[in-house]
């Protein structure tokens, strides 16, 4: 590392290094880090940072304001400081907020440098309206290290038309399906977990529960029917998506497949059976936690990765099993599960970049991130476990963590003490074997249909939530969803992604 930074500092004395920035109405923009200087330097070289003029980099992602927010945000701008002449702005912004607040900063060209996105939040949208840098060549000038930490799925994954505009957090890499169980009643009816591969497998402990413990839901959470949606099938949008083990790169029309409505009919079933709790089209992970924790329910659907219910049990304050009902999928969606993006308006994109390859590369940097400062908010057990200091606990801690699957290589994090000591090891191998979507890349641009869209969210929440309740027999209610579809715009849509797969696919030979 030393040696790449005095080569680097050699070509940086030499004043040769221009570097243009990528955004979409910003293809002159410049993206040499600081007014004056036209340096390039590495992240930790003491004499390449001094050589930058200083800079404040911003970054706004969603979570609460800490009570140390502040202490954290000095700790890591002196050291920021030694590394790229720089000093950081945290700006944690609420759940409930982030919307507004964030299109207000975007309207109105509010200077910022890294934003936290998604593919549930809004990315390909703001990627349309050119919000974010094209990163490619940031990333090859200041970024050197991330596609070695990444891979190529995920950097390919996280492109929209071949273009990177924001970089995916190493974290798990895809999604297993299946649910968190109360160990406590698991071990008191001897379930066999081990031997659950499917959801028939489930059904004999949802019914066990039903005629034993007349006070306890079977399974809680609306989520249950999108998750199983997102293990089986590649969403596109209009309910046309790609199947999962699927050799073609073709969209089917899920209300028309016969696995969907199958599953539907077993939800139907299960209703019927009294297995869901009645408030499933309002319920969520955090009611299923709280209401297993009170004794009241036995299982809740989840997103499945290694260590979740270990994750879980800490945050719930009740022992949790996982089962696992299906192996671990991966879409273009998981790669863009979570990312930071450059803003158009950031002034110095180059050390935004800087500051991003030290997310992936210095465990330092990302941990004070993550967990605050070591001594105050945690203490080291070994060198990658923590724990809290004396007298500090989950209520009283001034730094809880922000989120850091938001940031960087969450491989770098450290463990707490409870947790499992091998979790990176079991998240590589949960990579490794996570089945690749045929369309992993592939990106959908709704500009051409955006009218039609429109129709069709409206139609598809006139059924949806009865669809996923189980509730009502599928079959009748898909038929008179695909008829309102159909006058909808639906034929439309279908063509354009048909034209847009088969013109991604054409690149990918």
């Amino acid at each position: 590392m030393k040696k790449a930074f005095h080569l680097l500092f050699v070509i940086m004395l030499c004043g040769i290094l221009v570097l243009t920035g990528c955004g979409k109405g910003d293809s002159n923009k410049s993206a040499n880090p600081g007014d004056t200087s036209g340096n390039k330097t590495e992240a930790g070289n003491k004499e390449g940072a001094s050589a930058l003029s200083p800079y404040k980099i911003t970054m706004v992602y969603p979570a609460g304001a800490a009570k140390d927010l502040q202490l954290v945000q000095d700790e890591m701008s002196k050291y920021l400081t030694e590394k790229i002449n720089a000093t950081i702005e945290l700006k944690p912004i609420e759940w409930a907020s982030w919307d507004d607040k964030t299109n207000l900063m975007k309207v109105s060209n509010e200077p910022f440098d890294l934003m936290f996105t998604a593919s549930w939040f809004s990315y390909a949208k703001d990627v349309a309206k050119g919000q974010y840098m094209e990163l490619d060549d940031l990333m090859a000038e200041y970024g050197k290290d991330i596609p070695g930490v990444l891979g190529d799925d995920f950097i390919k994954g996280a492109r929209i038309s071949g273009k990177l505009y924001a970089l995916p957090t190493k974290k798990e890499f895809g999604q297993g399906f299946g649910f968190l169980l109360d160990k406590k009643l698991e071990d008191k009816y001897g379930f066999d977990i081990n031997g659950v591969k499917s959801l028939e497998d489930m059904e004999v402990m949802f019914q066990t529960i039903k005629e034993k413990e007349p006070g306890v839901i079977p399974i809680v959470s609306r989520k249950f029917t999108n998750i199983w949606e997102a293990a089986n099938y590649d969403g596109i949008v209009a309910n046309l998506s790609i199947p999962r083990g699927s050799t073609e790169i073709k969209a089917i029309d899920t209300l028309e497949d016969p696995k969907f409505i199958d599953f539907y009919k077993r939800m139907h079933q299960w209703s019927q059976n009294g297995w869901f709790d009645k408030d499933i089209l309002t319920s969520d992970s955090d009611q299923g936690m709280n209401m297993i924790k009170a004794g009241k329910a036995f299982a809740v659907a989840q997103s499945l990765k290694p260590g979740k219910d270990k994750e879980m049990s800490i945050n719930a304050g009740v022992e949790l099993v996982q089962v696992e009902t299906a192996e671990p999928f991966t879409t273009t969606g998981d790669a863009q599960g979570a990312m930071l993006g450059i803003s158009r308006t950031s002034k110095d994109p180059a050390r935004a970049m800087m500051f991003l390859n030290m997310l992936y590369t210095d465990p330092v940097l990302l941990n004070m991130l993550d967990w605050g400062i070591e001594g105050k908010h945690y203490v080291k057990v070994s060198d990658n476990v923590i724990d809290y200091p004396e007298g500090v606990n989950a209520d009283t801690e001034g730094y809880p963590n922000p989120g850091g699957w938001m940031f960087g290589n969450q491989f770098n994090s450290y463990l707490w003490v409870n947790e499992d000591p091998g979790k990176w090891e079991e998240f590589q191998k949960f990579n490794d074997r996570s089945e690749r979507s045929i369309a992993l890349g592939f990106s959908f641009d709704q500009e051409p249909v955006k009218s039609e869209m429109a129709s069709i969210e409206n139609v598809k929440k006139e059924f949806e939530d009865t669809l996923r309740s189980g509730a009502v027999e599928p079959e009748q209610l898909i038929e008179k969803w695909k008829a309102k579809r159909k006058s909808a715009g639906f034929d439309r849509v279908k063509a354009e992604v048909d034209k847009q797969l088969a013109e991604w696919a054409a690149t990918q030979k």
